[in-house]
């Protein structure tokens, strides 16, 4: 039997040596492939992206969100702590100044995975840093509570000239 010849019912066995006219669309398509699909339609592709596109921006949203969570939580630390000047209160009240520092520092860092060409990343990110100046404020208003700001004038005081006499009283008076 030569190679090739006498091999009958084989289904996907093509001689290539036969001149016949067999085109692409002759030859049935194979189990689990379909043609249609390598042929998909823009639609789809559009979709995918449209949907991709709308993820990024939902947590883009969520991340300039976060920040709240943050606030209210710090908000209730420092409530907790006191309006005295101890180590908890101090520690507490820096660290609401540190959280909201840090995180305006990688502003670009934490938007850079929603970075799209159809995703508007800058609404989120003004809100993220509206978030952590409001934090920055809590602190500073902490701050000013536990008395640690110069804000009288009385702090101030080590720095006036002294004050000029006005009047002089000398001499002994019987």
């Amino acid at each position: 039997m030569e190679k090739g010849k006498g091999v009958v019912g084989r289904r996907w066995a093509i001689d290539f040596n036969e001149s016949s006219s067999l085109s692409l669309r002759d030859i049935p398509d194979p189990p689990g492939y379909a043609r249609a699909s390598q042929d998909q339609d823009d639609s789809t592709v559009t979709r995918k992206k449209d949907a991709e596109s709308n993820w990024k921006s939902e947590k883009a949203w969520e991340v300039a969100m976060a920040p709240v969570k943050n606030l209210l939580m710090m908000a209730f630390m420092m409530w907790m702590a006191g309006s005295t000047v101890h180590l908890f209160s101090i520690g507490i009240t820096f660290s609401a100044l540190w959280q909201p520092i840090s995180a305006l520092q990688g502003v670009g860092k934490v938007f850079e995975p929603y970075k799209d060409s159809k995703v508007d990343i800058l609404t989120p990110k003004l809100l993220f840093i509206a978030l952590n100046m409001a934090g920055l404020g809590l602190g500073v208003w902490k701050l000013n509570t536990l008395g640690l700001l110069p804000t009288h004038a009385s702090d101030w005081v080590s720095s006036l000239p002294p004050a000029q006499e006005v009047e002089y009283a000398g001499g002994f008076y019987r």
